[in-house]
């Protein structure tokens, strides 16, 4: 098989939870557990930090990658999903791990895939680990793909576990409530690690504190740092909260013995983009009308993205939009600008909303919007029908997103 059939192969396995929703999730760890012993162990030849949260968890983990960078280490990085190419999961030091170690890897392991009937995201967290332990990576960046708990990724053993927030999201499989939610999130706290919390909320901070203190690891709240404000490449307001939690979570790999100065610290921060790859976030793709596009796709990172749209200057607000079925369209769609034109259009993946069901909601609410048949088709239609001031926003889902970039 070539690149491209390998790719084709692993999408074609079990349901995977990125295209096909909650048919997808596998609520147990065995067969990671499995495959990685069949792989003598990759993730314990390697140190790591494991980062998970509802919103922020991909930002603070490309953030810490440039960084560590910045500061001389040789860093894997691992988050999900990725925007055009399978590849942008697993990098080392901003580079994609190369078509052929892809190809290799499952050439090699295919029939024990097969037999075992591992899921893609089971055999891409094999895969990132395989690879990190072979490269020799000093230390890797690991971003939860969702919970925590019972996550593929959550076998490794960190220097430092981190949790950006919690927020509603996924609740199909974590629960409908905060603490509940935080109590899937807070299984990535291990014996003795130290871990970090972006956010303090009273609902979450007693599940919090109550699972630190029963494996008697030290906890941060990075919101309550009192810290000179760093800034970034990544220049959505919301990442003001990540990089407090970055800086913290710097405060601790320090007093473990990592060398990061104070200048590898702000060189970091403000080359995430160059370093890391990361793309997606308040990410300006034009300014005749000015473009911007960000993945953010639940509530609390919608309502940050659309706090600061309404800071923005312009004419008329247009906005790309498409969801995946499994969110809570009403209760999204209602925090969205009265004001603005609507370009509706279902992203290209099984789990996306029909157009039918999207334009039902935006039709009860009042606002002015037209459907197409592809997500390319509504941001040609803006582009065509944007006057030079006005702005245009690209978002709802991060599938969305990925067919404009």
């Amino acid at each position: 098989m070539n690149y491209q059939d390998t790719v084709n192969w692993l999408f074609q396995q079990l349901p995977m939870y990125q295209s096909k929703g909650q048919s997808a999730y596998k609520a147990d760890l065995s067969n990671t557990i499995l495959l990685a012993s069949h792989l003598k162990n990759p993730e314990t030849k390697f140190k790591s930090i494991h980062v998970g949260g509802t919103n922020g968890k991909g930002s603070c983990s490309h953030m810490l990658a440039s960084v560590l960078q910045e500061s001389g280490y040789n860093v894997g990085l691992y988050t999900s999903p990725h925007l055009k190419d399978y590849r942008e999961r697993i990098r080392i030091n901003g580079k994609m791990i190369s078509k052929q170690y892809v190809i290799g890897f499952v050439k090699k392991y295919k029939m024990f895939f097969e037999i075992h009937e591992l899921s893609f995201f089971e055999m891409t967290v094999g895969l990132a680990f395989d690879y990190f332990a072979n490269k020799k990576v000093d230390i890797a960046i690991v971003e939860v793909g969702l919970g925590g708990r019972l996550d593929s990724t959550n076998i490794i053993t960190p220097e430092l576990s981190i949790i950006t927030n919690i927020g509603f999201d996924h609740m199909q499989f974590l629960g409908n409530t905060k603490p509940l939610i935080a109590g899937e999130k807070a299984g990535i706290i291990k014996q003795g690690i130290p871990i970090v919390i972006g956010e303090t909320h009273p609902e979450t901070k007693m599940i919090f504190n109550k699972k630190a203190k029963s494996v008697d690891a030290k906890i941060y709240y990075a919101d309550q740092l009192i810290s000179e404000e760093l800034e970034s490449d990544l220049k959505g307001s919301y990442q003001k909260q990540n990089i407090k939690t970055v800086i913290q979570s710097v405060k601790v790999l320090k007093d473990l013995g990592y060398q990061v100065s104070d200048r590898a610290l702000e060189k970091g921060l403000f080359n995430v983009s160059r370093n890391t790859g990361i793309r997606g976030r308040w990410q300006v793709l034009g300014n005749t009308p000015k473009v911007i596009c960000d993945t953010a796709h639940n509530i609390e990172g919608l309502t940050s993205v659309i706090e600061q749209l309404q800071k923005q200057d312009y004419s008329q607000l247009h906005i790309v939009f498409g969801m995946v079925n499994d969110k809570n369209a009403k209760t999204i769609i209602s925090l969205l600008p009265k004001t603005a034109l609507y370009y509706l259009a279902k992203p290209d993946i099984e789990r996306g909303m029909e157009l039918s069901q999207l334009s039902s909601v935006f039709k009860a609410l009042e606002l002015n919007y037209t459907t197409y048949r592809t997500v390319s088709e509504a941001f040609d239609t803006a582009k065509f029908k944007a006057s030079s001031n006005d702005l245009i926003f690209v978002g709802g889902s991060t599938f969305v997103v990925a067919e404009i970039l």
